[in-house]
């Protein structure tokens, strides 16, 4: 267990956690996410969180991926891709916040914010100088979260998920330089 305060921890995700990865994300995604998709999100939680992507995903070189507790419970994931680049900044020792989800009981407490920034000391100290994520542009909440703390918009794309509805396909890359 990683102590990020006195009652946040990190725990790292291992392939026999799937089904709990899985029963996880089924309620906390589906409670954000469900008006997203024609089919509530089933897809992209059944493809996302099954045992043979989080085998891949664990395999990946330079990856960390971690449960988040909140006085002792689990309330959500955490996935950093290190040394991930982002286009125009190439030239930049970079990282990715590939995934964090919260269950919305914690959302409010304090525990984003925490994890976010123990996150940036550690790329610091790793001599990091930006760190980035793609974050939904109709999940408001969370793009004004990440705004308020310091990142700011790079570029857009859209995602060509055919199950997604069209108006809430846009996806914003985000950064903060952290030198």
């Amino acid at each position: 267990m990683i102590k990020i305060s006195k009652f946040i921890q990190l725990k790292e995700i291992k392939v026999e956690d799937f089904k709990i990865l899985r029963t996880l994300m089924d309620e906390i995604y589906k409670a954000a996410y469900s008006h997203f998709w024609k089919d509530e999100g089933a897809w992209y939680i059944q493809t996302q969180f099954c045992k043979s992507n989080l085998e891949k995903e664990l395999l990946e070189d330079k990856t960390s991926y971690y449960f988040i507790f909140y006085k002792r419970e689990i309330v959500g994931i955490f996935r950093i891709l290190w040394n991930k680049k982002i286009l125009g900044f190439e030239n930049k020792k970079s990282l990715k916040i590939h995934r964090i989800y919260l269950h919305e009981d914690t959302q409010g407490k304090g525990v984003g914010k925490k994890i976010v920034a123990w996150l940036e000391n550690k790329a610091r100290k790793k001599q990091y100088e930006l760190i980035w994520l793609d974050t939904m542009n109709e999940q408001l909440q969370a793009f004004e979260f990440y705004k308020k703390i310091g990142y700011q918009y790079h570029s857009h794309c859209f995602l060509d998920f055919e199950l997604m509805f069209i108006k809430k396909r846009k996806i914003s890359q985000i950064y903060k330089k952290l030198t």
